[in-house]
């Protein structure tokens, strides 16, 4: 077995003085930091009493499956003679609140892929599917992910 071990550092700053006296009176402010990377600054979603103009975990969550996804894709077209010239995806995810568990209930990764030509549009869908078992972000959830894929040749 082949195993990599990867490390986050996470520092809360959301201290305003009073530390977590009460939930009302501390920031969900945090920094994340991954050694040789530029640091992120993060908080909770405003939902959850955070400040919506900085990156949350649920932001992250669908960054990582939406980002392995394509990496994993863009690998097998290369492999396959697919010439990739764009790849965007507006990737959904459902947030279950107000249950026993609270969770994530799905995601859904919405690629746009243009190819180079006709020839190659067929190709380019099938190998989504082969992404999608490839992904290990996609496979260590406990949640349906899906893709709704869109090809398109280029002009």
């Amino acid at each position: 077995m082949n195993q990599h071990e990867y490390k986050v550092t996470i520092q809360w700053t959301g201290n305003k003085g009073e530390g977590t006296t009460r939930y009302d009176r501390y920031s969900r402010d945090h920094v994340i930091s991954i050694h040789q990377k530029p640091d992120w600054p993060a908080s909770s979603d405003v939902i959850f009493r955070g400040d919506g103009t900085k990156h949350n975990p649920e932001d992250m969550l669908l960054a990582s499956l939406s980002s392995c996804h394509m990496l994993w894709y863009l690998h097998l077209c290369a492999d396959a003679g697919v010439v990739v010239v764009d790849y965007t995806d507006h990737a959904t995810g459902i947030l279950e609140l107000g249950t026993e568990k609270e969770r994530f209930t799905s995601v859904v990764l919405h690629p746009v892929v243009t190819v180079r030509d006709l020839s190659m549009v067929d190709r380019a869908t099938q190998l989504h599917h082969d992404a999608h078992k490839r992904c290990f972000i996609a496979n260590s959830c406990n949640f349906p992910v899906s893709q709704e894929v869109r090809v398109v040749v280029a002009d």
